[in-house]
This record gives structure tokens, C-alpha cells and sequence, in this order.
């Protein structure tokens, strides 16, 4: 064979295998384009499967977060917290915001009345917690103060401690009771009051969602502010023309009670 034929030969092999190692790259590349293109699949799949799942806790936390009503509580939706003997036969009616100045005057003053009522039998009373003073000066005081106040009730103790906020309750500008740690310091002042389960409970939040439904309730109601009074039904706070008093309070519920 000629040099000539020879050499046309090996030209012809190299220009087959360059071709040949040209498929193979190309091919390489198809399949790294495939498994990218696979792998960019999946990890799309688990993120929307991720957000899936997230939004779907989300729903489920809702769900079962829902509303948790303190041990006791009575009435619609199981939104008041009832202080007094069932058998009482008048209803006295509250709705107070633990920021609320305006609260706090009307516990001053009716405070020692109310309990001398409810611990004679003669008065029933069903507390309705709102958060007026959160929306209204900013802050989640109002809130914070009502969840543990909510605690307080699971421990029967409702009633010293929701008068011991009362007696300490900061200015109205002061969000002093968003502070978990300063309610259960408060709460210190109720013998027995703080324990591992009441802190659990006031630090979680535990009745949160209860509190909001509460408000909305008060919302829902029409009332022009608080503190809202009713006495077996009948608003008998804030008319300025004929002005409730302790002593006109309590010769209403000892009227009820003869009758």
C-alpha cells in the first residue's frame, strides 16, 4: 500500500473517532441538560410541596389553636368569667379593659359593694375581657393582662388577681403589662397563684385567641366604651343624668332579691 494510500486512511480514522468523541460530548450534554432539568424539577416539587405543608400547619395550628375558653367560663361562646353563687338571682354584667383608667375608677369604687353582693349571694357577676386600649394607644397590654387574668381564673383565683391589676395598673400610655414577667410578678401577690402551670400559661399565650374573640364580642355588641355595666340586662353605668353610686347598686340587687 502506498504512503499515499496510507496516510488518506489514517486521516479517515481520525476524522471518524473526532467525530465519534464529538457525539459523545454532545451526548454528555443532553444528559446533564435531562438530570439538571430533573433536579431543578424535584427541588421546585419540595418547595411548593414545602409551602403546601407549611400553609397546610399553618391551618391545622388555626384549627386546633382555635379558641380556648378558661376552666368555668360561661355564657355564649363561653366568653365571661363568672364570679358569685349561680343561685344568685341578679346578674351584674362587665366589660373592662385592665388598661382601661376608666375601669379602674369604676373598681375602686364599686370594688368593696360588688364583693360584699357576690359573697352574700345576692349578686352574680360575668366579667367579658376586652383590648380597647391595645388598639387605641398601641401595644398588647390590655391583651397580655387578659390572658393571664384568663390563667388566673384556671387556677380559681380569677378574682384576687384581677383586683390586684387593677390596684397596680400603670398610666394609660405605660404598655407595662405587656410584659409576661411583670404579670406574674402581680400575680405574686395572690397566694398560691404562681405555679410552673401558670407561668406555662401566661408566657404561651394560652388563651389568646380567646381574649381576641372576646373583644370581638364587645365589638359585636354595640358598646360605646368601657367599662360597660349591665345589671340583669340593663345598661345602669355612665347615664350622667341619674348616676349609678355603690349604694344605689346595692339597693337594686337587694331589691331583686326580696322580689
Amino acid at each position: 500500500m502506498s504512503e499515499k494510500n496510507r496516510e488518506g486512511k489514517r486521516t479517515a480514522r481520525d476524522r471518524l473517532a473526532e467525530e465519534r468523541e464529538k457525539q459523545r460530548v454532545k451526548d454528555r450534554r443532553r444528559r446533564g441538560v435531562i438530570v439538571g432539568g430533573a433536579v431543578v424539577g424535584v427541588l421546585a416539587l419540595a418547595a411548593v410541596i414545602g409551602v403546601i405543608a407549611a400553609n397546610s400547619g399553618d391551618d391545622k395550628s388555626d384549627a386546633s389553636g382555635a379558641v380556648v375558653a378558661p376552666q368555668g367560663a360561661v355564657g355564649k361562646d363561653s366568653l365571661a368569667i363568672p364570679v358569685g353563687k349561680d343561685s344568685a338571682k341578679s346578674t351584674l354584667t362587665v366589660w373592662e379593659d385592665f388598661r382601661c383608667p376608666a375601669c379602674k375608677a369604676f373598681e375602686d369604687a364599686y370594688r368593696t359593694t360588688i364583693h360584699e353582693l357576690t359573697d352574700s349571694g345576692q349578686l352574680k357577676v360575668e366579667y367579658h375581657l376586652a383590648t380597647l386600649i391595645d388598639k387605641n394607644m398601641g401595644g398588647s397590654g390590655s391583651l397580655r393582662a387578659a390572658n393571664a387574668a384568663a390563667c388566673a381564673q384556671n387556677a380559681g383565683k380569677f378574682t384576687p388577681f384581677h383586683d390586684v391589676l387593677y390596684e397596680n395598673q400603670p398610666p394609660e400610655t405605660d404598655d407595662a403589662f405587656a410584659d409576661n414577667g411583670k404579670l406574674i410578678e402581680l400575680a405574686g401577690k395572690v397566694g398560691g397563684l404562681v405555679t410552673p402551670d401558670f407561668r406555662k400559661c401566661v408566657d404561651g399565650g394560652s388563651h389568646d385567641s380567646w381574649v381576641k374573640k372576646s373583644n370581638q364580642a364587645f365589638q359585636d355588641g354595640g358598646f360605646q366604651g368601657t367599662p360597660t355595666v349591665l345589671l340583669n340586662g340593663k345598661n345602669v353605668f355612665g347615664d350622667q343624668a341619674n348616676p349609678l353610686t355603690p349604694a344605689k347598686l346595692k339597693q337594686m340587687v337587694q331589691a331583686a332579691d326580696k322580689s
